[in-house]
């Protein structure tokens, strides 16, 4: 009984200490990454993982060592993980429709690899011409959405239009007959 105790204990210990190490490389990620899209990606995904190992763990160590099961614990394990993917996407799509700088693959290196800033390469009329831009592709992409249903629609409707007809000519043949 003795081992499985101290078994137990070195889950919850283990547990707790990925908690711990995940946190910090979330942490390193959120100061190395350069912009707001890859910096909520490592705030939301590791912290949260972080989160839920780091409070499993003491979830496991209260229920077998002190034998007390905490509501509260479980509550927060379930909204921590609901409400942090959700709220970082909010944070994201704002920054988006904002112009916020976005990092890409064949940017040129910057002097400084840590905290780079939206600020600090772009002006405020660049960020504000790349969200007019994609405001812009935005609307394109629903007018030419909106187009082609109409375009269905009066296919449809000529075709309801056409099967109306034949209908008519059918009823007034029987009525001759």
């Amino acid at each position: 009984m003795e081992q499985i105790n101290e078994i137990v204990e070195l889950i919850a210990a283990i547990l707790i200490f990925l908690g711990s190490i995940i946190a910090v490389i979330s942490a390193i990620g959120i100061v190395k990454f350069q912009d707001v899209f890859l910096r909520s990606h490592a705030s939301t995904k590791s912290s949260t993982l972080s989160v839920l190992l780091t409070l499993i763990g003491v979830l496991i160590y209260f229920i077998h060592s002190q034998s007390f099961f905490s509501v509260r614990l479980l509550l927060s394990i379930v909204f921590i993980n609901l409400t942090s993917p959700v709220g970082m996407h909010l944070v994201a799509r704002a920054a988006y429709r904002t112009g916020a700088y976005m990092y890409r693959k064949d940017d040129v290196p910057r002097e400084s690899a840590i905290l780079l800033s939206s600020n600090e390469f772009n002006t405020k009329e660049e960020l504000e011409s790349r969200a007019k831009r994609r405001e812009e592709q935005r609307d394109q992409i629903y007018y030419d959405m909106k187009k082609q249903r109409e375009i269905e629609d009066e296919e449809a409707r000529k075709e309801q239009i056409e099967e109306n007809k034949k209908f008519i000519e059918e009823a007034e043949k029987d009525l001759e007959d």
